[in-house]
């Protein structure tokens, strides 16, 4: 039997509750001392949410994807871990797992479809210690899948879902805002790329969900804890002016994350409602695609992709 092939699904990690966000921002922060009041800020959130379900999300996007890559290629034929970079299960230690399951070729996908090397180095340097550790074994980083009709059609099933799921009081032309997570300018204007992808992607959506221009927006969410230039606009700086023009509901949709976590659950869900609550407008947020048929379709189309192009080199 030929060696199984691997896939390492790469998420950033996370805190599950309250009591792990020191350990969590400590790796996040490199060993660097973390202000108390971020620790305490983070820990407020996390009580607000109760947990994060990201990890567990993430392992069982992990079991259903290498089901259906089996599937169709048979059992034994792939291997998926998943790896983070900053919790358990850490990168090095799924990318050992799936080198002792005889895995020979390695595709890391990272669960962002938009990619930079720069933005997103940390994922880099783990599949390159990984590289180091095993050099008998081809690792691989897919490239950004923004794009791919998988992931559009998860995005645009959900939105169209949301949108048919108004009350009829809401009226047929509620705005809907595509977010994405906010970066500091100064490492943005290293990769101005990036934005362009997480643009393409929302437009991909916005046509497929056939939303006219006029109807839907762009901006960022979740701006971290320092004091350097964040990108704009914030979504909640788009409510108040949505409200002069008459409007009384907004539909949120965020095109970079795939599951349910702090960004989701407490920015969009807690601080972005107050927000619109506070103008006397009601947010919808469509569902996150989690462990959906869909999103796991555009997970073993990137891993097929990615994997041909290994083992063509």
């Amino acid at each position: 039997m030929s060696a199984p092939l691997g896939v390492l699904l790469l998420t950033f990690g996370s805190a599950v509750t309250a009591g792990d966000v020191p350990q969590y921002l400590a790796s996040v922060r490199a060993g660097r001392a973390v202000p108390d009041d971020v620790v305490s800020e983070f820990q407020r959130r996390y009580a607000v949410i109760g947990r994060s379900p990201l990890i567990d999300i993430t392992r069982e996007q992990a079991r259903i994807l290498q089901q259906l890559l089996e599937d169709g290629d048979g059992a034994g034929s792939w291997r998926v871990e998943v790896g983070m970079l900053h919790s358990e299960p850490f990168v090095a230690a799924a990318a050992d797992a799936l080198v002792e399951a005889g895995v020979r070729d390695v595709v890391g996908v990272v669960l962002a479809p938009q990619y930079s090397p720069i933005i997103l180095a940390g994922y880099e340097r783990a599949i390159a210690a990984a590289r180091d550790r095993h050099p008998h074994v081809r690792f691989r980083m897919a490239g950004a899948w923004h794009t791919t009709p998988e992931w559009i059609d998860s995005l645009a099933e959900r939105l169209a879902a949301t949108i048919e799921g108004l009350p009829a009081t809401a009226g047929n032309a509620v705005p809907v805002i595509f977010t994405a997570h906010s970066l500091p300018r100064a490492v943005v204007d290293r990769d101005p790329g990036y934005i362009d992808q997480l643009k393409e992607t929302a437009h991909a959506v916005a046509t497929r969900a056939a939303l006219p221009p006029d109807r839907w927006f762009f901006a960022y969410q979740s701006a971290g804890h320092t004091p350097e230039e964040w990108l704009t606009p914030d979504v909640k700086d788009l409510l108040p002016a949505l409200h002069r023009d008459g409007h009384d509901a907004v539909v949120i949709a965020p095109v970079q994350f795939l599951a349910d976590h702090l960004e989701i659950l407490y920015d969009v869900d807690v601080a972005a409602r107050a927000e619109a609550e506070s103008l006397s407008m009601t947010m919808y947020r469509i569902d996150m695609p989690n462990t959906s048929p869909t999103l796991i379709r555009a997970l073993a189309a990137v891993a097929r992709r990615e994997l041909r192009a290994v083992q063509s080199a």
